[in-house]
């Protein structure tokens, strides 16, 4: 059954691809589809965005689709940069610019106070009906980036029971404890209890 990513994201739909690897799902994204538009993240909410954007691209090819929203949430910055997590250094930021701005602002914060925690969320819709899958780790903020897999702020963000920062972990480990894998597992999860990917 082809299924939907709402995303260009790469990284995003490894991940995906190897969750459902499984299962008998061909995960198609909008670069499959040339004329599909770009959806406007600006809802006020992790789950306002996902739900949008799952929605949209759903009514416009019919297909099963699933999107995200992931948010860093920092208590030091009172959830800064949360729902603004991909655009917080600006519009057309990289994740590098993200990364410096992110540990600019946490400059001088001693280590006590660096925690921080990320968040994804998953939208699935099948017939116009939406589910919600949630994920989260917790972590804190390291003073420096360190490793270079993942993505997005996985350099900067540090996972005290592992000893690494997200970067630092292997993209099967990563998905084993991950915000994005602890919603994705919960979403396989669902696939495999339904009568059908519905």
């Amino acid at each position: 059954m082809k299924i939907l990513l709402a995303s260009r994201n790469r990284d995003k739909l490894k991940e995906v691809r190897g969750k459902v690897a499984g299962l008998s799902l061909d995960v198609l994204t909008p670069d499959d589809f040339p004329d599909l538009p770009e959806v406007e993240e600006d809802g006020a909410t992790l789950e306002a965005n996902a739900e949008k954007k799952a929605l949209t691209l759903h009514r416009l090819t019919g297909l099963p689709t699933l999107a995200d929203d992931t948010g860093l949430e920092v208590y030091a910055l009172d959830g800064a940069p949360g729902v603004y997590s991909s655009r917080y250094a600006g519009p057309g930021a990289t994740y590098a610019d993200n990364c410096r701005k992110l540990l600019q602002a946490m400059e001088g914060v001693p280590e006590k106070r660096r925690g921080a925690h990320f968040r994804t969320v998953l939208a699935w819709i099948v017939d116009g009906r939406v589910r919600l899958f949630d994920g989260r780790v917790e972590g804190r903020i390291t003073t420096a980036s360190l490793g270079s897999n993942g993505f997005g702020y996985d350099p900067v963000f540090f996972v005290p029971e592992l000893g690494k920062t997200l970067a630092e972990l292997s993209l099967e480990e990563k998905n084993r404890i991950s915000h994005r894998g602890r919603a994705l597992d919960a979403w396989v999860e669902y696939l495999r209890g339904a009568p059908s990917v519905g």
